[in-house]
């Protein structure tokens, strides 16, 4: 007929009739004819399999109490969160608000939180990661290996936390997680041009290795942590070096580094850093000052050379005398030695000897 509308409604919907705007009831699922000639009526369907329930005049229906046995309600103040489960998958985090599930097709398992506890812990905070309402209602830190987290809370240092994934409520608190690196790390302190105690200038390369043993401190003590040990080091190593002449430092580098790295010790701990290691890497020189040290070695090793030379040669006249002494005081040693020297000769030619009456052979060996 011409003012009887015909609604069909499947078995897994349902629909809601509105007449002039306001809602009236439910249309359950069949075949209906609505007898609308002033065409005041609507009917809005919707399916049940689509678990999410979102309609303008949600208060209004939830009120009517017509879906007290076909959806799940939840009324969410403001600073309520909610978790929801659809058929145990993980659906979507929702805010303060009025929101309604169809339960007919669906499993709906909904987990309630007070957001005013701004941390957020849950066994599956992983698989929420991606969920796109949950990165709306919270916010995720993921601290690295090897890293610890210092956690603020409206700007109050709340605690240190080791590696892991972090969640916490959004548009409650303000929230600033700071991560830090505790594995070693090197600076280099390069190009410091230094004057030593006698007026020499030159070129110190340093280099520290550190690591961050007190995460909290490491932050709030200063507001950059590599330049704070930068300038403890560069001030370290001209307080070191602007107290020793050329000589000293040059022949005891170590005793230089282990002066240093006393000192820089002492204010890295007030960083939260621990100090492994301090060392001078490298010691550069003026131009001239380089070709006076040359001079001054070469001239060093030519007198040790003379030195050493002159030395083995009173050794070797020494032994001379003392040899000459020997002979002189035995008659029969001096035999043997004369004897070595005939059989040296012989060694180089032929060499005939006859010894005839006595003193015969002294002649021939002052002869020889």
């Amino acid at each position: 007929m011409l003012f009887i509308k015909t609604i069909k409604i499947k078995k897994f919907e349902i629909g809601l009739l509105f007449r002039e705007g306001d809602f009236t009831h439910i249309v359950e699922p069949g075949t209906h004819h609505l007898f609308d000639p002033w065409n005041k009526c609507r009917v809005a369907i919707h399916s049940q399999r689509d678990a999410f329930f979102a309609d303008e005049q949600l208060d209004v229906i939830v009120k009517s109490g017509v879906l007290a046995e076909r959806a799940k309600v939840l009324d969410l103040k403001q600073h309520q969160r909610a978790l929801v489960w659809v058929d145990g998958r993980f659906d979507r985090v929702l805010g303060p608000g009025l929101y309604a599930y169809w339960t007919k097709f669906r499993e709906i398992v909904v987990e309630t939180y007070d957001a005013r506890d701004v941390r957020f812990e849950h066994a599956q905070l992983k698989s929420m990661w991606q969920n796109t309402t949950a990165r709306q209602h919270l916010e995720f830190y993921d601290i690295n290996r090897d890293c610890a987290g210092v956690l603020f809370i409206d700007g109050r240092y709340v605690e240190s936390l080791g590696p892991g994934t972090y969640a916490y409520w959004r548009g409650i608190a303000d929230i600033k997680l700071v991560e830090t690196d505790l594995r070693e790390t090197m600076l280099d302190i390069g190009g410091q041009d230094i004057m030593t105690a006698d007026k020499v200038t030159l070129r110190i390369n340093a280099v520290a290795t550190y690591k961050i043993v007190d995460a909290k401190l490491s932050v709030t003590a200063s507001n950059s942590l590599e330049q704070s040990l930068y300038r403890e080091v560069q001030l370290a190593l001209r307080s070191v070096i602007g107290s020793k002449d050329l000589d000293s430092l040059l022949s005891a580098k170590e005793t230089v580094a282990e002066e240093l790295e006393t000192i820089v010790r002492r204010r890295a701990g007030e960083l939260g850093l621990a100090i492994v290691s301090v060392g001078i890497r490298d010691v550069i020189l003026p131009g001239d000052m380089k070709d006076l040290l040359n001079k001054v070695m070469e001239a060093k090793k030519a007198a040790e050379a003379n030195l050493i030379a002159r030395r083995e040669e009173v050794a070797a006249i020494r032994s001379q005398a003392n040899t000459a002494k020997m002979l002189a005081d035995s008659p029969t040693l001096m035999r043997l030695r004369e004897l070595e020297v005939l059989e040296k000769i012989a060694q180089t030619g032929k060499l005939n000897i006859v010894l005839g009456e006595k003193g015969l052979a002294d002649r021939l060996t002052t002869m020889l």
